[in-house]
């Protein structure tokens, strides 16, 4: 059965940087797209940031510059490195893959059970 486990999250101050990982597992042979996404209270989930198993990368307009997404292949995780950290970037960080061959099948589509990011002084 797959599981992501997400890690990094906590309180920060406005300024500061913080990286997020998650390692995917379950017996999984490759993932297309590896991705975080966020979802501030009383706000619907949005893309941050995402990377396919070539290395190409996709990042929404307001953390571009400021966060780079990595992955590890052999590893099955992604990581979200985030710098100059601001308030209105305070969510509930989540994992997703799509794409993924396991040994239970194709999975298309799963998340993460999400972490939480607090910037605040």
């Amino acid at each position: 059965q797959v599981q992501l486990v997400e890690s990094g999250g906590g309180l920060v101050q406005p300024g500061e940087s913080r990286r997020l990982s998650c390692a995917a597992s379950g017996s999984i042979f490759s993932i297309q797209t590896m991705g975080w996404y966020r979802q501030a209270p009383g706000k619907q989930r949005e893309l941050v940031a995402t990377i396919t198993s070539g290395g190409n990368t996709n990042y929404a307009d307001s953390v571009w510059g400021r966060f780079a997404i990595s992955r590890d292949n052999a590893k099955n995780t992604v990581y979200l490195r985030m710098n100059k950290l601001k308030p209105e970037d305070t969510a509930v960080y989540y994992c997703n893959l799509r794409g993924a061959e396991s040994s239970s099948g194709y999975i298309p589509n799963y998340w993460g059970q999400g972490t939480q990011v607090t910037v605040s002084s």
